[in-house]
């Protein structure tokens, strides 16, 4: 009971010496300095419960003030430093090291002027140190040289689980991956890379080893800023180890002899090929109307790309479409690009077309119906009256009639695909002159493939 009663004794002196007795004496200044007498005012003044109530006020606008930290009473002061890089000590040509963060968050506390000073300071920054450690899994330390004992610091993560790995090394084949090859220039093409070095040793822990299947060099054409032929050198290649999914493999790649850096020549063609025009008409004139002829701009152009894809073309369509014609007309033709054509000297031609009335009669022609796509081994034989002949009609203007004759007209069925047997097939009809229309008298033929 004793002990109570002294608790709230010191309590009261506590307020009575730090709030009541402050609060009276400046009262009593108050009241000192009035020029005018106030009776009511100072017996108001005097009274125990006025007094209790404005120390009452005071306390809570003193405790809400701190509470809310309106006003700072401590000179601590917290910073938070993002993203620290890690450094490790250990022997990285012996050993390697999984399972450390690359950077980790540091929290200064301290004064203002401490924490400047440790910003500014050329310490260690955040360490790790694995000098001693064997091979196997490690609990570590992540520490913080703060270069100032009057500077409180926290680091998260401050613990890491590593695994050293004892490093090995292997030599492998190296090869290369153009990318980025459509930042070339369109008429250029990469013709051969020669590397610096055909062979780079790889470094990393066993397991990581033995996951490579292959080392590229990878020639990045982003870096080329050329737009002519020529050998063009890169230094400092990106290589890259991969698994035998293509997946990046984390090792260490420098090349078998100096220098450390891997170059390359990047021999740069520009293959190119002039082929002719061919005059595509799409759609249906008015009925009456023929194509008597036709004017391109241009009658050939330039294409460029790989060698191999070049030697296969001799000629681009030009597409028009002639639905609903009825006079002469001029036209803005695409000239479509095939596959494997990067450029074309020009995109667009102009074309003229001479339009004129159809033949009132068709002309006709007796055509011998062939096979193509025969697989090796069979012969095929046409089964019906005519022996195998096709009568085609062919419509057009009068004048682009007189100029053709057999030879310019192929009649025949793809076989492709087709054993032994009999087997009816659509007839196909197909003329080296565009200018005029041509059409089978009969639509299907039937033929007997046999062993040769």
């Amino acid at each position: 009971m004793k002990k109570i009663t002294n608790f709230f004794k010191h309590i009261f002196n506590f307020f009575d010496r730090f709030i009541i007795l402050p609060i009276t004496r400046l009262v009593y200044k108050i009241n000192k300095r009035l020029s005018v007498p106030n009776k009511k005012f100072e017996s108001w003044l005097s009274k125990q419960t006025t007094l209790l109530f404005l120390s009452l006020f005071i306390s809570i606008a003193i405790f809400i003030i701190v509470d809310q930290k309106i006003i700072n009473f401590s000179s601590q002061n917290a910073e938070v430093l993002k993203d620290q890089k890690v450094n490790v000590n250990y022997d990285s040509e012996l050993y390697v090291v999984e399972g450390l963060p690359e950077t980790v968050d540091v929290t200064l506390i301290g004064s203002k002027a401490d924490l400047y000073i440790a910003k500014q300071s050329t310490n260690n920054g955040v360490t790790v140190n694995l000098k001693g450690l064997k091979p196997g899994t490690h609990r570590v330390n992540i520490e913080y040289d703060r270069g100032n004992n009057s500077i409180e610091y926290s680091v998260n993560p401050s613990v890491a689980t590593v695994i050293i790995h004892k490093k090995i090394s292997d030599i492998r084949q190296l090869s290369y991956d153009v990318i980025n090859d459509d930042r070339l220039d369109n008429t250029l093409i990469v013709n051969s890379v020669k590397l610096s070095t055909e062979q780079v040793t790889i470094r990393g822990a066993e397991y990581k080893i033995k996951q490579v299947a292959t080392v590229k060099a990878l020639i990045d054409l982003n870096n080329l800023s050329v737009k002519e032929a020529g050998v063009q050198k890169l230094n400092d290649v990106v290589l890259k180890a991969y698994d035998s999914e293509g997946n990046v493999v984390d090792v260490e790649i420098v090349p078998v002899n100096p220098p450390t850096t891997v170059s390359a020549e990047v021999d740069l063609a520009s293959p190119s090929k002039k082929v002719a025009l061919n005059f595509v008409p799409k759609g249906n004139l008015v009925t009456g109307k023929a194509i008597a002829g036709y004017t391109f701009s241009q009658n050939e152009v330039t294409i460029y790309g790989d060698s191999d894809v070049l030697s296969k073309i001799n000629s681009l369509d030009v597409e028009v479409d002639v639905s609903n014609i009825t006079s002469n007309t001029s036209f803005r033709a695409e000239i479509k690009r095939p596959s494997g054509v990067k450029s074309i000297s020009t995109n667009y031609i102009t074309v003229d077309l001479t339009v004129t009335d159809s033949s009132s009669e068709p002309v006709r022609f007796t055509i011998a119906l062939t096979g193509i796509n025969l697989a090796d081994g069979l012969i095929a034989q046409p089964i019906d009256n005519n022996n195998g002949f096709i009568t085609v009609e062919v419509q057009g203007a009068s004048s682009v009639l007189s100029s053709i004759s057999e030879s310019d007209i192929t009649v025949y069925v793809d076989l492709s695909g087709l054993g032994e047997g009999r087997h009816t097939k659509e007839v196909i009809v197909r003329g080296s002159n565009p200018l005029v229309s041509y059409r089978a008298l009969r639509t299907e033929a039937t033929v007997n493939i046999t062993k040769k």
